[in-house]
């Protein structure tokens, strides 16, 4: 018996179109990453002033660590806005996405007590656009949609994946 709520008409399209887009904006900005020979984590862990900064300056001061770091951040951007689109494996893909938003969102939170000079398009306080990329995957993570439009219909029967 599924305890997932199914949606309908407009409620339905309106939270597909929600994945889609965040799946797009993750896979493309995976996609970047995959395709710059440049590309590193380097410069967003090293000027982190977020409640993990310890962390990230650990991550960025070993060459191993940080290849490993890239490599999830290109790979686990592309492969969740791919699933995210497909609708494969939306619930994991949703959570595994905000979990990658959050890392994101504590790497440069705009909290009192950690500015940064990093240039910003605004000015945010608490919330930015991250905080809330994070806060629709966790709605598309409560209310999946892969299984009504997505592979996951084709995939799962009787449970929700």
């Amino acid at each position: 018996m599924s305890t997932t709520p199914t949606l309908t008409g407009a409620r339905l399209w309106a939270m597909v179109a929600l994945r889609m887009l965040i799946g797009w904006h993750l896979l493309y900005e995976g996609v970047a990453k995959l395709t710059n020979p440049y590309w590193t984590s380097a410069g967003f862990l090293a000027d982190s002033r977020g409640p993990i900064h310890g962390l990230y300056l650990w991550l960025a001061s070993d060459p191993g660590r940080l290849t490993v770091v890239d490599w999830l951040n290109e790979w686990g951007l592309t492969l969740i806005g791919a699933a995210m689109i497909l609708g494969i494996g939306t619930r994991f893909a949703t959570l595994m996405g905000a979990v990658l938003v959050a890392l994101y969102y504590f790497g440069s939170a705009p909290l009192p007590g950690y500015e940064t000079s990093a240039p910003t398009e605004g000015s945010y306080l608490i919330v930015n656009k991250t905080l809330i990329e994070f806060a629709a995957l966790i709605v598309l993570w409560l209310f999946p949609t892969g299984r009504q439009v997505g592979f996951d219909s084709y995939l799962s029967r009787g449970d929700d994946r």
